[in-house]
């Protein structure tokens, strides 16, 4: 019996940053739009204080991680665990998206309410740093600080 599986970690590396960016650009965009005070005041946050939305950000993460084993292990909890994750994963992907925009506004000078470039320089900066291994666990360490920064208020 002979299996062929074709891997192309290349290509897999490459859909992963594109992905991002895209996540990043599209969920700016929407934020932008719908909630810029929101989001304006979670860039502040997370400028004003990185370390320590970083750590309440990875600690959540964890907790969640646990509590959703311990769900699934109850076999009636996988009902809860899914809509679970699938809001962590909302909530990451508007965090992540805050810490980027915060640090791309650093970069480029942004002008009331011009949010085109910046949008664009956050995904860049997203979508660049999936691209490479050290940098992947760089936009992980980004994305807890702005997952804490969103999450502060309201736990």
């Amino acid at each position: 019996m002979n299996v062929d599986v074709d891997l192309n970690p290349v290509a897999n590396v490459v859909q992963g940053a594109v992905g991002s960016a895209l996540t990043t650009l599209v969920v700016g965009a929407i934020l932008t739009a719908v909630a810029p005070e929101f989001l304006e005041d979670r860039m502040a946050a997370v400028v004003d204080d990185p370390v320590g939305s970083f750590v309440y950000g990875f600690l959540v993460l964890l907790f969640l991680a646990l509590a959703s084993l311990v769900l699934v292990l109850t076999i009636v909890g996988i009902f809860v665990v899914i809509p679970l994750v699938l809001l962590a994963y909302v909530v990451w992907a508007v965090g992540a998206t805050v810490t980027f925009l915060a640090i791309a506004e650093r970069l480029v000078d942004r002008e009331g309410d011009d949010w085109v470039q910046t949008l664009l320089v956050a995904a860049a900066l997203n979508g660049g740093l999936v691209l490479t291994g050290v940098g992947g666990i760089l936009a992980f360490c980004i994305g807890a600080a702005g997952f804490g920064a969103v999450l502060e208020d309201h736990l």
